[in-house]
């Protein structure tokens, strides 16, 4: 039997989030074109990173007790898990919150409620950027 996400092709989604409801959103909004592994809280995660390596992070940043910042902060001094792209999804609106996952390394923040067809899309963009399939539109004609 396969395992998921391992070698049926299938990219792999960690969601952290502490709302139950927002994670059951998100599974149900990934489901089908993703394999979906869903954790509570930011220590959770960390665990579930000490063995496993998804394609792409969907992070809340307000959890307890550990917020998504701490969290980030962790994940990007894992060994060879850095480089794993990661979006806030989170219903923080604040411009300091943008700039500190900006210096995080995020590849994008999108606000609660999401709608699920931006948040597949953003998802498609940002693990085609980082498997280095992605071109950056020039404006020029050709």
């Amino acid at each position: 039997m396969l395992k998921p996400g391992k070698d049926d092709g299938r990219k792999r989604i960690l969601a952290i989030d502490d709302a139950a409801i927002v994670l059951k959103r998100i599974t149900d909004a990934l489901e089908e074109f993703y394999d979906v592994v869903t954790v509570n809280t930011g220590s959770r995660a960390l665990r579930y990173l000490e063995t496993e390596k998804p394609d792409l992070i969907l992070l809340d940043i307000r959890m307890m007790p550990k917020d998504g910042f701490e969290t980030l902060q962790e994940i990007r001094a894992m060994e060879d898990r850095a480089d794993i792209p990661v979006i806030m999804l989170t219903g923080v609106e604040d411009k300091n919150s943008v700039i500190e996952g900006i210096k995080l390394g995020i590849c994008d923040y999108i606000l609660k409620p999401f709608f699920p067809d931006d948040l597949l899309e953003r998802i498609r963009l940002a693990l085609e950027h980082s498997e280095g399939n992605y071109t950056q539109p020039t404006g020029e004609e050709s």
